[in-house]
């Protein structure tokens, strides 16, 4: 487990920019239960979480399609929680970063840590978007 001081600037970033931070899992059991579509940002202390997957997820949602609800857990701190995502995300194997979209609770498009860690933050931002437009 990283330490609190260590990951809170890395989940503020997130924060900020309007996602729920989820730390149980019975918090993404209840956001992935919602109606409309859902982001979940699988976030982590890696460079390419700070490098392309924080700022692209934080770019996908300037347009006007995006997610209803859009949350976030952190490997390696939240270990209730990012289980419990993984579990929905199946059958991709656990990675982190890593980013997947839900409509009404059904897995639609997921992006794996190999998706991220060689692509542009706007590459990304790009996959998402367009994932948007077809699922939001």
């Amino acid at each position: 487990m990283y330490p609190e001081e260590i990951v809170k600037p890395m989940r503020q970033e997130l924060v900020e920019a309007g996602f729920e931070s989820l730390h149980t899992g019975e918090e993404v059991e209840a956001a992935l239960q919602k109606a409309g579509t859902t982001l979940v940002v699988v976030n982590s202390v890696c460079g390419c979480a700070a490098r392309n997957a924080r700022p692209a997820a934080v770019m996908s949602l300037q347009g006007d399609k995006k997610p209803s609800n859009i949350i976030t857990v952190f490997a390696g701190v939240d270990k209730d929680a990012v289980d419990v995502a993984r579990k929905h995300m199946f059958p991709f194997p656990p990675s982190s970063p890593a980013m997947a979209l839900f409509k009404d609770g059904e897995l639609v498009h997921m992006l794996e840590r190999h998706h991220i860690e060689g692509a542009t933050a706007d590459a990304i931002a790009e996959n998402l978007k367009d994932a948007y437009t077809e699922f939001c």
